[in-house]
Order: structure tokens, then C-alpha cells, then sequence
């Protein structure tokens, strides 16, 4: 099959319904969280975020894990 032939077969422009489209079950799954304007004015990184978050976790009493 030459070139021109190839390219012929090509149509300019595709339709594609995913309606019935399944999420790839291997692709890693990313969590997107919106902090309020005021909260990110104070914790500009995800680092600053999280030190925040595990000094409150020290503060709170130890729970047992639920199995």
C-alpha cells in the first residue's frame, strides 16, 4: 500500500461517542481538592498542607484501626 492510498483512507475529521466509555481501571486515580481562597492565601504547597494536617492528627486522640 503506497502513501496516497493510505491517506485517502483517512477521513478529515472523527466522531467518537463515549457514552458507554469505561474509566481505565489501570490508570492511577488523582483527587483533585479545592482549598478555599483564604486557606491557600496560608498553605501555598501540598507539603505545607499536610504538616498542617498531621500536627492536627497528633493533637487528636489515638483511635483503634477498624477492620
Amino acid at each position: 500500500m503506497n502513501a496516497i492510498t493510505e491517506t485517502e483512507d483517512l477521513l478529515p475529521e472523527y466522531h467518537f461517542d463515549y457514552s458507554k466509555a469505561k474509566p481505565n481501571r489501570f490508570a492511577k486515580q488523582v483527587v483533585n481538592v479545592t482549598l478555599d481562597e483564604d486557606v491557600a492565601k496560608v498553605f501555598t504547597t501540598e507539603d505545607a498542607v499536610n504538616r498542617a494536617l498531621r500536627a492536627i492528627l497528633t493533637a487528636l486522640p489515638k483511635q483503634q484501626a477498624i477492620a
